[in-house]
């Protein structure tokens, strides 16, 4: 069997994407992970398959952590596939926001994406990802930080130089955590910058290592911490939100996306 399939990123953070629509496709978690793996495959830090939905969903997301298990919610992975499917003719234009908009099923239920600043010819650009509320009672502290759902699960702590921090062997300890995190967690370090942005790194459970950017991650960062200007090592982002009703809603991610490449995987 071949596989067409289009890689993007998100800041860095880097997705396999398949368009699964027209297929009765199923790949299992080895192939999944030998896609994934960097020197033996296509090298990602995730798969996503783009199926059909019910209107009024332009398309299902699911997404696979590069150990080739499903994961949960992918926030860079949701600005990804969304821009994939503005590729494919999914989503349709606003004539309000005069952008290209999509609405599709993600793990954690339905999220709205927008096309902003978006070149079609070179398929880059700006795309902005509604995210889940979050009601504040589930923001809580624990350990030296807090703890949050913004789509999959993250452990928000603050830390001096973080450019030198030793992100990947403190996180996976904390990943690791089976008292205070029983199915695991990504972890977030944070440190508050000179110029008024928050500089996160984030250690990703699935991935188990260090990712250039985290999507849910970074919305994390920004609710636990105010700031909604984030700087990742891959790149700059926006989160937008408002504090209504208990809850952390109208929560909006906003990144570069860029296509790599496209190709063929012979399964």
């Amino acid at each position: 069997m071949t596989i067409d399939f289009y890689k993007y990123d998100g800041a860095g953070n880097d997705f396999v994407l398949v368009d699964v629509r027209a297929k009765d496709m199923k790949l299992a978690e080895t192939e999944i992970a030998r896609i994934c793996h960097r020197r033996f495959g296509v090298g990602a830090d995730g798969l996503m398959t783009l199926g059909s939905a019910d209107a009024p969903y332009d398309f299902e997301m699911k997404y696979y952590n590069s150990d080739g298990r499903i994961g949960s919610m992918c926030g860079n992975g949701g600005r990804c596939i969304a821009a994939f499917a503005h590729r494919l003719g999914l989503g349709h234009h606003d004539p309000v926001s005069d952008r290209w908009v999509v609405d599709f099923l993600g793990f954690d239920g339905p999220h709205h994406a927008e096309m902003i600043a978006y070149d079609n010819a070179t398929d880059k650009g700006v795309v902005q990802l509604g995210m889940r509320d979050v009601p504040c009672s589930e923001v809580r502290k624990c350990l030296e930080g807090c703890f949050l759902d913004t789509g999959s699960p993250h452990y928000v702590q603050q830390v001096s130089d973080l450019s030198h921090y030793d992100v990947v062997g403190r996180g996976r300890s904390l990943r690791n955590n089976s008292e205070e995190f029983p199915e695991g967690t990504n972890v977030d370090f944070i440190e508050l910058m000179d110029d008024g942005q928050l500089f996160v790194r984030t250690y990703e459970r699935g991935v188990e290592d260090e990712t250039w950017a985290c999507g849910t991650g970074v919305t994390a960062c920004a609710i636990v911490s105010g700031v909604r200007q984030l700087k990742t090592l891959g790149g700059d982002f926006c989160v937008d939100y408002e504090l209504k009703d208990g809850a952390y809603r109208n929560v909006r991610l906003t990144g570069p996306v860029s296509l790599n490449f496209v190709g063929k995987w012979n399964c």
